[in-house]
């Protein structure tokens, strides 16, 4: 059994330990974080160290670590931490949900998980630091650069480039063949057409407020089906 640590103590590093504790190969023995942001001694039932001090407590050689930070800052902070525990000697955990699908020659790097019913089709290739939520769908032949968040319920079609710190939003869907520039944010929703260029960000039309109370238009719904 791997004995591991996670970087962080918000709701995000919640899941993370949640999905651990229900696989036998794993134990999550602490958390870790900046010690200018420790304001608790323990978290979720486990010890929360220093960062600064982690390497003493829970040393590198039979520890492994994950930096369970969700999209904070277009990933760049998780990013650095990603980096900086490298410099400690850690080995980071990659994780695959066991009720994920998995296709031919899918490849990964380190620190990336993988939630709970994605797809990922054939020859996908993975880089290093990327989250990928519950029920997202990532096509045959796309390529995910470094430390990209992707949302539950998105949608990356096949032969897509995403390029590295990229966000992608809930229920968002990138069309086929296309190159999703560095940095760029899609929101929840959108509907991706053409290559995007560096940190764009794009919306979704967001739902419009009608000028009735939900009881009145169901009274209409029902007058028009008599």
């Amino acid at each position: 059994m791997e004995k591991i640590i996670l970087f962080g103590t918000t709701e995000g590093a919640r899941l993370f330990l949640f999905a651990l504790q229900d696989d036998p190969n794993y134990e999550v023995v602490a958390f870790t974080v900046d010690k200018q942001y420790l304001t608790e001694e323990t978290f979720c039932g486990l010890p929360v160290v220093p960062f600064e001090d982690v390497t003493t407590i829970y040393p590198p050689d039979s520890h492994k670590m994950f930096i369970a930070i969700l999209s904070n800052d277009m990933n760049k902070l998780r990013a650095k931490k990603y980096n900086e525990a490298k410099e400690k000697g850690y080995s980071l955990l990659s994780y695959i949900h066991p009720t994920v699908n998995v296709g031919h020659g899918v490849t990964m790097g380190d620190n990336c998980f993988i939630s709970e019913g994605a797809m990922l089709r054939p020859e996908l290739q993975i880089g290093n630091d990327v989250i990928v939520m519950a029920g997202a769908f990532l096509g045959h032949s796309t390529v995910i650069h470094d430390h990209c968040y992707i949302a539950s319920r998105a949608v990356v079609m096949g032969v897509v480039t995403l390029e590295s710190f990229c966000c992608i939003g809930p229920n968002a869907t990138i069309m086929e063949d296309l190159i999703i520039a560095k940095e760029c944010l899609i929101g929840g929703g959108s509907v991706i057409l053409k290559n995007t260029q560096e940190k764009e960000v794009y919306r979704a039309n967001p739902a419009s407020l009608l000028p009735l109370k939900s009881d009145q238009l169901s009274k209409l719904v029902f007058r028009r089906r008599r």
